[in-house]
């Protein structure tokens, strides 16, 4: 395993975040670089609604939803014709994988601060960037990575 990558993912998506894009979008832009450098960036605005537990509902993290998408850079369909079970399964062991590391999926469990506070934003960088960490550290164990 390439540790060194794991680290970059992380300062990478950290760096983003800190720029100002959410934790979705920084996951997004960090994995395409990687996994699809020839989509364009644009494309980040499929996530801006993901942040802060999609739309500030509080509810599944940015974070873990970003990575799903990165996923299924890879491991998606482009067809209906296509099979969906390799896919559906590495997200749902990802997402087991989120939980069993940060013990929630819920944005609201995992970050109680106030929206936009110091402490909010120091919470949602460190899960940020470990989840890209995180999903390097996967995605090299699954072979998912060129």
């Amino acid at each position: 395993m390439n540790n060194d990558l794991a680290i970059e993912a992380r300062n990478k998506a950290g760096n983003y975040f800190k720029e100002g894009y959410n934790c979705a979008e920084a996951i997004f832009l960090t994995f395409r670089e990687y996994l699809a450098p020839e989509m364009d960036p644009a494309m980040v605005k499929l996530l801006t609604g993901f942040g802060n537990g999609l739309g500030q509902a509080g509810c599944m993290c940015g974070a873990l939803t970003g990575s799903i998408m990165a996923l299924n850079m890879v491991k998606g369909r482009t067809s209906n014709e296509e099979d969906r079970t390799e896919s559906y399964n590495h997200s749902r062991e990802f997402h087991d994988l989120f939980e069993e590391k940060f013990g929630s999926s819920c944005c609201r469990l995992l970050n109680t601060h106030p929206y936009e506070s110091r402490e909010h934003l120091i919470t949602c960088l460190k899960i940020t960037g470990n989840t890209a960490k995180m999903l390097v550290e996967f995605m090299n164990e699954k072979g998912l990575l060129k």
